[in-house]
């Protein structure tokens, strides 16, 4: 930080350096010229397990710590500030003593250049083609990705579309990422594909319409969970799916119960007894297909096998879409009446389904400046991780550490405490960051032991401080 003549500031706090006027805030609205003193507007947070929590005024400057236990207490990142540029000891490294044992928690707030969001859409209904853009406010964010088992899949930011791209698309990335971080609503078009609306933690919308259920399974795996309790109410069930399609007088599960072959052959490349492949094109109808009348996956009927009379039931994977036939004298199938039976099947199908949701990961590689904030040699922190010395959280949120080089990790947004993301207009988002170890191992990795402070230390001079109850979804950091 330095000061000019006429009483501006230039915050050091991101590599913008904003020169910030008294009672101003700087671009990212997190750091402000208050006096002439650079302040974080935010207050830091701390996480207590304790039962007793002490109400705090905004803005309160006469915080003492030691009013929290050190051992039912957990200084967060959220408010703490940054280590930028890289080499000062981190804002905050908090000492407390465990079950006898010395701990450090080092704190600060990571500037993510290098970062993004992994989204998960618990639907059926097609998104889009794979590796397809997708785009927010007409800027591409990020593409479609390999479809998992009931949900499509997005990998929306990095660092090229923050900084790769025009001036527009890195605003456009930056503040779609921070918003959904945040757990707000995003809107996003997928080029060949849907409209969806994606918020963490809430059922995503298609193109206008709410999902409700992820589905119980592809059209095989159905056939093997409901089989016996179809047996003897139908003939034949096909569990009609836009990945693998079931045939239940074909399918393993059907010839265990000695179901007779039916004679009705579905469309699309047969792959084993049962399961059929590409049954019809991809899109918002019957288990993720194109189509509303399901009886357009038939592509023929056996007279040597099939029956008048013959039963024939056809679902959908989450069984939103159900139908029931009977063949008449020519096999054409007839819609009738479902039997009490069936209807029993296909709301256990519904029951099974767990509840359509978007799923936020943030993404996100901790590099110079946040290793640098912790030891003077960023190499062995990373070597620290990768024993299970150091545990990593993200405001008290558990992290998934990837295996491999350097400090790249994943967070569900929703573990984390509110509005835990800010932003830098490098581009760049900011994210709360802890690192947690015993005082031996934090020494050993050639840590700042000068820097140490206790809890009753924190926030420090002037500084502000917000005190909520601890996650309980979340394991204990210390």
């Amino acid at each position: 930080m330095a000061e000019s003549d006429d009483g501006i500031l230039r915050c050091d706090a991101c590599p913008v350096l904003c020169r910030i006027r008294d009672g101003k805030a700087g671009a990212c609205d997190r750091y402000a010229n208050l006096g002439g003193r650079l302040a974080r507007l935010d207050a830091l947070l701390v996480a207590s397990r304790s039962d007793r929590l002490v109400p705090l005024m905004e803005g309160a400057k006469d915080w003492s710590g030691e009013m929290l236990k050190p051992s039912e207490s957990f200084v967060t990142g959220l408010g703490a500030g940054t280590t930028y540029p890289d080499y000062k000891p981190a804002p905050f490294i908090v000492s407390a003593e465990i079950d006898g044992v010395d701990m450090v928690t080092v704190v600060s707030e990571g500037i993510f250049s290098y970062c993004g969001v992994k989204v998960k859409i618990d639907t059926d209904r097609y998104l889009g083609p794979e590796q397809a853009q997708v785009r927010c406010q007409g800027e591409p964010v990020g593409h479609v990705t390999t479809a998992e088992y009931g949900s499509q899949m997005l990998s929306l930011g990095g660092v090229r579309h923050f900084t790769g791209g025009s001036k527009r698309e890195g605003t456009v990335t930056c503040d779609a990422l921070l918003a959904m971080c945040n757990g707000e609503a995003v809107e996003l078009q997928v080029d060949g594909g849907s409209a969806v609306v994606v918020q963490a933690g809430a059922p995503p919308i298609v193109d206008g319409e709410q999902e409700q259920r992820m589905r119980v399974g592809c059209g095989s795996a159905a056939m093997g969970m409901f089989a016996q309790q179809w047996f003897g109410h139908a003939d034949e069930v096909i569990v009609v799916d836009d990945h693998i399609t079931g045939v239940m007088s074909e399918h393993q599960a059907g010839r265990f119960l000695d179901v007779p072959p039916a004679g009705i052959r579905v469309r699309g490349r047969r792959s084993t007894p049962g399961r059929y492949f590409q049954v019809a094109g991809h899109g918002s109808g019957w288990g993720g297909t194109d189509i509303d009348d399901p009886l357009q996956i038939i592509e023929r009927i056996d007279p040597e096998k099939a029956w008048p009379g013959l039963r024939l039931h056809m679902v959908s994977t989450t069984g939103e879409d159900a139908a029931w036939y009977v063949l008449d004298d020519d096999l054409v199938p007839v819609p009738g009446d479902m039997p009490a039976e069936i209807e029993t099947v296909v709301a256990r199908i519904a029951e099974n389904c767990e509840p359509a949701l978007s799923t936020v990961l943030f993404m996100a590689g901790a590099g110079g400046s946040l290793r640098s904030g912790v030891t003077e040699n960023p190499v062995r922190l990373t070597r620290s991780v990768k024993a299970a010395l150091t545990r990593v959280t993200c405001g008290g949120a558990p992290v998934y550490v990837w295996p491999g080089g350097g400090i790249t990790l994943m967070v569900d947004v929703t573990r984390m405490p509110e509005n835990s993301f800010g932003y830098v207009p490098t581009p760049a988002l900011v994210a709360p960051i802890e690192f947690t170890l015993t005082r031996s191992d934090y020494a050993a990795l050639g840590g700042h032991v000068g820097a140490i402070i206790g809890l009753d230390q924190v926030p420090g001079r002037d500084g502000k401080l917000r005190v909520d109850a601890w996650n309980d979804a979340n394991p204990w950091p210390l």
